[in-house]
């Protein structure tokens, strides 16, 4: 039972952070040409779009694919595949309803949203990405039940899929309406997004087809087979009870009583860093305005959106792929009160986040300066990208790291059915970013801004530890380790710092700006790279054998560096 389930959450994880990456990197590739097409005002417009339709997004699907991802998981453990098939049902006919009504509440709001947040030009982008939320909540309800049968490979095909839609339908939009007007560009970018919904929906559409017909088979060999009763938990006694009052059919409203009980709770966790996004790119002009001017502002929004929000967003994708991989195991060892497994896997979850999660936040951080230059260029020329785009992306990069436990961590708590704690934290982060922002950025400026973002997150990071602390024992370092991680991180800081420094004064070879930007980033990674793995090597943060306890892919992949150091 362990072993399987330890091979389900690293091979679902592994597929999970193999198709983010990609996504991301095309995510990336994506704002390159944008950034140089659109400039950084008409990044602002496209940012503003972008993370008002990922909030309404997660509203339009009320949280449901975690809590089908949980409920799916738990009574198909029990052998209930006719209540599994009926709960998917329930969820996909909610998720219908809810994207015709969100898309017409998006595209009918788009222009008292733009004059409300001073940048009226955002309205065309805003109504141009609405017809996606058509598609996206039916797409968003199917990989959460892939996810509950434990079959993460269709969500992650769909989402390389769709990102290869979206890129390629953003920036051919923008280049051929860039001739008409911005405005007409940036709205062109936005429809990409559109076109992403579409081609994901096929790819779903295809593994359904493949499952049901694969699971049609199955029963029908099976049907003769009594499968063996689990002791069943609160929630799934509560279930079974409404059912038998029912007649014996779950009924769709018990199924949607059961759901929005789990799927509120989730929904406001889920929806935390992108309504975070979504306040930062609603604030940013009217708290700047003032202090910088209004053009000034709106660049600096465009940095941060366009540039920041998307190099930050890196290091978090092995999060994001825990948080999708242990929710329906967690929910599957706590239905079956197995503590131990679940303290397991725990402490596991949260080891890999911060392993896997500190060195992309320090590659990016203290390479943010080349990164921009080679990346995202300043084709305008502009003052304010060549003063400020290097610190934002690394000071928001730097938060990230407490998001990545975050996430996690509230991952863990949602498996385990304790929904209050992350109701209470979401609230208490909230209202600690508003009222920070407005503190912080009279003192600071944007750095405010984003300062008051990490205190937010550091704050609902508290308050996760802390309700699992009280849940389910578990260690995530010993004393020694934590010691090491700590000065490891510390001196590879100011190593880079230093050598960022000296490569900027110092390496310049070609006459091309971009061109050395990209052989500085490249000596800044890799020597940043190096020294930190070199230096948790050394303080004995991670041992040869925790390599050697890796599953079989990566000890493939590893085998080369596993051999030397086995010498």
């Amino acid at each position: 039972m362990a072993k399987d389930t330890k091979d389900s959450l690293v091979k679902g994880t592994l597929i999970l952070t193999l198709a983010a990456l990609v996504a991301r990197a095309l995510g990336v590739v994506q704002r390159i040409p944008l950034v140089y097409l659109l400039g950084d005002i008409g990044m602002a417009a496209y940012g503003i779009a972008f993370n008002l339709y990922s909030v309404l997004l997660v509203v339009a699907t009320a949280g449901i694919p975690s809590a089908l991802s949980k409920m799916i998981s738990e009574r198909t453990s029990l052998g209930r595949h006719e209540e599994a098939d009926r709960i998917y049902r329930a969820a996909l006919w909610f998720a219908a309803v809810a994207g015709v009504v969100m898309t017409a509440v998006m595209y009918a709001g788009a222009p008292y949203f733009a004059r409300s947040i001073l940048n009226p030009q955002a309205t065309l982008p805003i109504q141009a990405i609405a017809p996606a939320l058509l598609l996206f909540p039916l797409i968003a309800i199917m990989r959460g039940y892939f996810q509950g049968r434990r079959m993460m490979m269709p969500g992650g095909i769909s989402q390389i899929i769709e990102q290869i839609f979206r890129v390629a339908t953003s920036v051919a939009l923008a280049y051929l309406l860039l001739s008409h007007s911005l405005d007409a560009a940036v709205a062109g970018a936005s429809f990409g997004g559109v076109m992403g919904s579409v081609a994901a929906a096929a790819v779903m559409l295809y593994y359904a087809l493949r499952l049901r017909k694969r699971d049609r088979g199955e029963r029908a060999q099976s049907s003769g087979v009594a499968v063996p009763a689990a002791e069943p938990n609160q929630a799934d006694r509560t279930g079974r009870a409404e059912s038998e009052a029912a007649g014996g059919l779950l009924t769709f409203r018990t199924i949607y009583a059961q759901m929005f009980r789990l799927s509120v709770p989730i929904v406001i966790f889920s929806m935390t860093v992108t309504l975070i996004y979504t306040i930062d790119s609603s604030i940013v002009t009217l708290l700047l305005k003032d202090q910088v001017g209004e053009h000034t502002a709106r660049e600096l929004l465009g940095i941060l959106t366009g540039r920041a929000q998307s190099l930050a967003g890196i290091p978090i994708i092995l999060a994001v792929a825990l948080s999708q991989s242990i929710v329906p195991i967690i929910s599957g060892a706590y239905s079956q009160n197995d503590m131990k497994q679940v303290s397991a896997q725990t402490s596991k979850v949260l080891q890999l986040a911060l392993l896997s999660g500190l060195p992309m936040v320090l590659l990016i951080a203290l390479g943010a300066r080349p990164l921009n230059g080679f990346i995202f260029g300043n084709a305008a020329g502009s003052v304010v990208v060549d003063a400020h785009a290097g610190p934002i992306i690394a000071a928001l990069t730097v938060s990230a790291i407490f998001q990545i436990v975050m996430q996690t961590s509230g991952a863990v708590l949602m498996g385990m059915g304790r929904m209050k704690p992350l109701v209470l934290g979401v609230a208490v982060g909230i209202a600690a970013k508003l009222l920070l922002s407005f503190v912080l950025a009279p003192i600071w400026g944007i750095y405010g801004i984003i300062a008051a973002t990490a205190l937010c997150f550091i704050l609902m990071t508290a308050i996760n530890l802390r309700v699992l602390h009280q849940s389910v024992p578990f260690r995530i370092f010993s004393a020694r380790r934590w010691a090491g991680l700590i000065a490891s991180t510390l001196l590879v800081a100011l190593g880079g710092l230093l050598l960022d420094a000296v490569v900027y004064k110092s390496v310049q070879p070609f006459g091309w700006v971009r061109a050395n930007d990209f052989v500085q980033a490249v000596i800044v990674c890799g020597v940043v790279g190096v020294l930190y793995t070199g230096l948790l090597f050394a303080t004995r943060v991670i041992s040869v054998q925790d390599l050697s306890n890796l599953p079989g892919p990566l000890r493939k992949l590893l085998s080369p560096l596993l051999r030397r150091l086995k010498k």
